[in-house]
């Protein structure tokens, strides 16, 4: 599997994991099928800088952009990843991801990852049939391609990276200590994929660039081995202890050096966000 710069950063998004308040041996009574939403609201934009770290410079690489609009049914739900004109001399992305989502549960219906990473070129679509428990895949060079399909059978509802990224950021994680774990699971490169992320340390005051000390929870998801992970890798994730529930600063290795993630802007939140 070839995960890409945004792929790798969203990757580390989803894998925020709030649990509900349930106790730990508990934790596969957990429904990710039917989420209520209570934290984003239409029109709702964060914007993260992307640092790349190479031989002990640190260089200003790019930029996420996640974004939310609601419709009467469903909300589409978009990020888009770009390098800065700076550092395409090195190596220049331009990513595009989009799930739209049922309003009631949270899950997906639809979902497109356009990847234009140096000279690799990547487009999929996936249409879920969640009832049916059926992915349905599409897959080429772009989406003007001849496009391959595919069917994966699930074994229940599933979340694509997008939709787990929103539905996660849902649910609580008030009843777990610091050391407790707990799996994940998201649809990618036509399978299914579990992720286990611990809780490493809860209302941590973490310094995070630009804001100072923060309130946060500092989260470490298990990451897929491959051509950006090694294995064993593990990455960082200081989440704000609000009510948006919004991933503050990520802190990742690659193979080749190390990512940082850092909120650089956001508006539309549906709560104030309680860094400033």
């Amino acid at each position: 599997m070839r995960n890409c710069l945004i792929v790798s950063f969203l990757l580390i998004s989803s894998s925020v994991g709030f649990l509900q308040n349930q106790a730990l041996d508990k934790i596969n009574s957990v429904d990710f099928c039917e989420v209520e939403n209570t934290t984003f609201a239409n029109g709702e934009t964060v914007v993260y800088q992307l640092y790349y770290n190479w031989n002990f410079i640190w260089l200003s690489a790019g930029e996420v952009v996640f974004r939310v609009k609601e419709y009467n049914d469903h909300y589409h739900l978009s990020a888009t990843g770009r390098t800065y004109p700076s550092y395409e001399w090195f190596f220049k992305v331009r990513d595009y991801f989009e799930s739209k989502v049922d309003k009631e549960t949270l899950l997906p219906f639809h979902s497109v990852r356009d990847v234009n990473e140096g000279n690799y070129t990547r487009y999929d679509k996936i249409n879920f049939d969640q009832s049916n428990q059926q992915a349905i895949y599409y897959w080429g060079k772009s989406k003007d391609s001849t496009l391959e399909a595919g069917i994966s059978e699930l074994d229940g509802c599933i979340h694509d990276i997008v939709s787990l990224f929103y539905s996660l950021r849902n649910v609580g994680i008030e009843n777990f200590n610091d050391g407790d774990e707990f799996p994940v699971e998201v649809f990618l490169d036509k399978e299914a994929w579990p992720l286990n992320v611990k809780i490493a340390s809860k209302n941590k005051n973490q310094r995070i660039k630009g804001y100072g000390k923060v309130n946060t929870t500092q989260l470490v998801p298990e990451l897929i081995a491959g051509t950006v992970f090694k294995k064993g890798a593990e990455m960082n994730v200081y989440v704000s202890n609000d009510a948006n529930r919004v991933p503050l600063m990520i802190e990742s290795p690659v193979s080749v050096g190390s990512i940082k993630a850092i909120i650089q802007n956001w508006y539309g939140l549906k709560e104030p966000l309680l860094i400033e």
